[in-house]
């Protein structure tokens, strides 16, 4: 698998997916999640699910018994892409720690 930069939201999406969410719930939980610092707004939201279940990183299940709501769901795949990026991000801080002597 090649290594993919996330951006912070598809990131906070991804993580948000480990349980089945509908779009309005991806959102509510992806700000909670960063401590209010992300938001998505509906468009930018719903045109990243488009994206990555094109990827194959989400798959888009039926909602619930009375719900209309497509909910979704993080693939073994996105799961794949998520923890390379950790390792990504994990390996910047360690040089960056190096170089900066472990100072910040």
């Amino acid at each position: 698998m090649e290594n993919i930069a996330l951006t912070e939201a598809v990131y906070y999406v991804l993580l948000s997916l480990h349980t089945p969410l509908h779009g309005y719930g991806i959102m509510q939980k992806v700000e909670h999640m960063s401590n209010g610092r992300v938001r998505l707004a509906a468009g930018t939201l719903y045109g990243a699910i488009g994206s990555m279940v094109e990827k194959g990183w989400i798959a888009a299940i039926p909602g619930g018994a009375n719900s209309r709501k497509k909910e979704y769901v993080i693939t073994e795949s996105g799961r794949a892409v998520v923890r390379n990026d950790l390792n990504r991000l994990k390996e910047l801080v360690a040089n960056g720690d190096s170089v900066m002597g472990g100072r910040q």
